[in-house]
């Protein structure tokens, strides 16, 4: 499931943190699921258990997992709430730009406010 490549010029404990963050974001590590212990993925995939550990804590801080003492760490369910609110957000906007159109307000006019609210001139 995590996996790294040792040829790419990215950091291991990076590649660990992608995979982590990329994989609960497409479900597959569901809120909740416990990760591998810090030493038994290092083993498995052949690094430093300071390079697991390195991303682990990363991961902690960015608040994409949790530790509990004594039972390990712990998929949270931030990347499910995100992906909640960024669902949320494009039906709110579909709905607007339905409206919008349906009130006579042209394809033009729509790209125009995007690539202004885009470039960050309309806040």
């Amino acid at each position: 499931m995590l996996t790294v490549n040792f040829q790419s010029r990215t950091p291991v404990y990076q590649q660990l943190y992608d995979n982590v963050v990329r994989l609960a974001s497409m479900g597959v590590l569901k809120s909740h699921t416990k990760l591998p212990p810090v030493r038994v993925l290092a083993t498995e995939l052949g690094i430093n258990p300071n390079t697991v550990s390195k991303a682990y804590k990363m991961l902690e801080a960015d608040g994409y997992i949790y530790s509990t003492v004594g039972r390990g760490s712990f998929v949270s369910d931030k990347l499910c709430q995100d992906e909640a609110e960024k669902i949320e957000a494009r039906q709110q906007l579909k709905q607007a730009l339905k409206k919008a159109y349906k009130n006579g307000v042209t394809k033009e006019e729509i790209e125009e406010m995007i690539n202004q609210i885009m470039s960050g001139g309309d806040r």
